[in-house]
C-alpha cells in the first residue's frame, strides 16, 4: 500500500514523516496507527480518509457497519490528525451518547498517546486536565490545540479554547436504541444537535456524525434526509458489510460469501447481524403497520369520481400541555376505472391542542373549505365526552355521525386497517401526512397516537362494517402462530408472529 522504502524513510526522518503524514491523513493513519491496520485497507475506508482530507466537506454523516473501523478512524486517528496535520485544527470536540463513554473515548486517546511511542515523540508534550465545563481534555501545548470529550448529558454552550471555538466536531454514536423509541427523544436528540452542537462552532467547523440506523426517524436518517433534500450541504455516506448487489465491501477481511455466513453465525442474533452489519431499520416484534407497505400518490383523480369525503376524528378534553391532541384526518374516496374504492388520505392533517369551542370551529372551517367539492362526513367515535359533538355539528348543519368503537383496543383496530394499507387501497400524499405515517408504523412506541386514531376512526366508517354500528361488537383475539394470516373477516394481511381469531 506505501512503498517499503519510503516507509523506512518516514519512520528514519521525522522531517520526512511529519511533512508527507502532514498532508495526507491516508499516510498519516497508516504509520502512526499501523497496528489498527491488520486487512487490506478497503476502497470505503480510502473514502471515509479521503473525506476527513476534504476542507470543502463542511458537515459529513457517515454509516457503517460494526467492526468497519469508522471509529479507530473518525475518533481516535482524524482528531489528533487534524491538529498536527495540513487542518491545523485548534479545538476538537468528540461528543458521545453518556459520560461513561466520553471517559472512554477519552482513556482510549490518552492511552494511545503514552504507549504509541512514535507519535508520541513527534506530537507531545500533551497533558490532561479537566476544564470548567466539566469535559476532559488533551492539550497539545506546542500546536495551541486541545481535543475534549463530552457527552450529550453536558452542556456545551459558550465552550472555548483560548480565542478558539470548536473548529473540529465529532459525534459518535449519540444515541441507543432507547433514546429513538420515542418522537419526543428523538426530537429531542435532532434539536441538541442542531440547536446546540452546530451552533458551538464557527463557519469554518466541520461537524462529522457517525452512528448506526437505529430507527427510521433517527438522528442519522433524517441527516440522510436533509441532504437528500439540500436541506443540509453535506455529505451522507452508508456502507453496509455486503451491498445490495451482494458486494463484499471489505474483501480483505471477508474474501468471499462463505467468510460473511462465518461472521453471521459468530454474531448469533439475527437482529444485531441485520441492524448492525447489513445496516437494516429492524421493527418492533408487534408492529402493525410496514413503512414499505405506505403507497403514495402525486395527483389525485378528477373529482368526476369523487364518492365522498370523510373526515375521521379523535378528540382530547383539555388544552394541557400533558394532553392528548385533538386529531383530524380527511379521507377522499374515489371509485376508479374497475368501480373499485381507494382512499386518499390529504396532505391536511389536524394535530393540536384544542378545547371543545376550538374543535367546532375547526370543524366549521373544513366544511367550508370542502364542501364545494363534496359536502364532508365527520365520523367520531361514540364514546363518553365526544357524544355531543356530532350533534352541535349537526345542529350547526354539518354531517356528523358516531362510530362505535366498543371493547375493542387500538392496537387491534389498527391491525383492522392494515390490509388495505398493504393492498394499496390507502394512498397517502408525499409529503404532509409524515407525522400520521409515522404514528402508525411506530404504533405502541410514540408518546401521542392520536392521529392514528382518528385514521382508524375514519377506516371504520368507510369500511362500514354493521358490527360497529350496534353495541355487539366483535371481538379479537390474539394468537401466537408465525405461519397463521388474518382471519378473512380482515383480510389477508401477515401478522408477525401469530393471528387474529373471531370469538363471540
Amino acid at each position: 500500500m506505501i512503498p517499503q522504502e519510503l516507509v523506512e524513510t518516514m519512520l528514519e526522518d521525522k522531517k520526512v514523516r511529519t511533512a508527507i503524514t502532514r498532508g495526507s491523513h491516508f499516510y498519516f493513519f497508516h504509520l502512526y496507527f499501523a497496528h489498527y491496520v491488520k486487512y487490506e485497507t478497503a476502497e470505503f475506508q480510502k473514502e471515509i480518509l479521503s473525506l476527513t482530507e476534504n476542507e470543502s466537506v463542511k458537515k459529513m454523516f457517515i454509516v457503517s457497519f460494526r467492526g468497519s473501523g469508522k471509529s479507530t478512524i473518525i475518533t481516535t486517528s482524524y482528531p489528533i490528525w487534524a491538529i498536527l496535520g495540513k487542518l491545523e485544527k485548534k479545538f476538537v470536540l468528540i461528543l458521545c451518547h453518556t459520560k461513561s463513554q466520553a471517559k472512554q473515548h477519552m482513556m482510549n486517546l490518552r492511552r494511545e498517546l503514552e504507549s504509541n511511542r512514535l507519535l508520541r515523540n513527534d506530537l507531545g508534550p500533551f497533558q490532561e486536565e479537566d476544564d470548567e465545563w466539566g469535559s476532559s481534555s488533551l492539550v497539545f501545548s506546542q500546536y495551541g490545540a486541545r481535543i475534549t470529550v463530552a457527552s450529550t448529558e453536558q452542556s456545551i454552550r459558550g465552550l472555548r479554547h483560548n480565542q478558539y471555538r470548536p473548529d473540529l466536531i465529532i459525534a459518535d454514536d449519540v444515541e441507543d436504541i432507547a433514546s429513538t423509541k420515542t418522537r419526543e427523544s428523538r426530537d429531542k436528540t435532532y434539536q441538541w444537535l442542531t440547536g446546540e452542537v452546530i451552533p458551538a462552532g464557527d463557519k469554518n467547523t466541520k461537524v462529522v456524525v457517525i452512528g448506526n440506523l437505529l430507527h427510521e426517524d433517527s438522528l442519522l436518517m433524517r441527516l440522510r434526509k436533509n441532504v437528500q433534500e439540500n436541506k443540509i450541504d453535506g455529505v451522507f455516506k452508508e456502507y453496509p458489510l455486503v451491498d445490495e448487489n451482494n458486494l463484499i465491501l471489505w474483501t480483505g477481511k471477508y474474501a468471499d460469501l462463505n467468510a460473511i455466513e462465518t461472521e453471521h453465525k459468530s454474531v448469533g442474533n439475527e437482529n444485531s447481524w441485520q441492524r448492525e452489519y447489513m445496516l437494516k431499520i429492524l421493527p418492533a416484534e408487534d408492529q402493525i403497520i410496514f413503512r414499505e407497505w405506505i403507497r403514495y400518490y402525486d395527483v389525485m383523480p378528477s373529482k368526476e369520481r369523487l364518492s365522498s369525503i370523510r373526515i375521521g376524528m379523535d378528540l382530547a378534553i383539555s388544552e394541557k400541555e400533558t394532553a392528548d391532541y385533538t386529531a383530524m384526518v380527511i379521507g377522499w374516496l374515489y371509485a376508479d376505472e374497475k368501480g373499485t374504492s381507494k382512499i386518499f388520505i390529504d396532505s391536511i392533517c389536524i394535530n393540536k391542542r384544542m378545547d371543545f369551542t376550538d374543535t367546532i370551529d375547526k370543524c366549521m372551517e373544513l366544511h367550508m373549505a370542502l364542501k364545494s367539492n363534496k359536502r364532508p362526513d365527520f365520523v367520531i367515535e361514540d364514546v363518553a365526552y365526544q357524544r355531543a359533538l356530532p350533534q352541535i355539528l349537526t345542529q350547526k348543519g354539518l354531517s356528523a355521525r358516531r362510530v362505535l368503537i366498543g371493547g375493542q383496543d387500538k392496537r387491534s383496530l389498527l391491525a383492522f386497517a392494515s390490509h388495505k394499507i398493504k393492498n394499496g387501497e390507502v394512498l397517502f400524499p408525499r409529503k404532509g401526512c409524515e407525522d400520521l405515517i409515522s404514528q402508525m408504523v411506530n404504533f405502541g412506541i410514540e408518546k401521542h397516537d392520536d392521529l392514528a386514531d382518528a385514521f382508524t376512526t375514519l377506516m371504520l366508517d368507510i369500511v362500514d362494517i354493521p358490527n360497529y354500528r350496534v353495541p355487539s361488537i366483535t371481538v379479537l383475539k390474539f394468537e401466537r402462530h408465525p405461519t397463521d394470516r388474518i382471519s378473512r373477516d380482515l383480510g389477508d394481511t401477515p401478522w408477525r408472529g401469530g393471528r387474529w381469531e373471531q370469538i363471540f
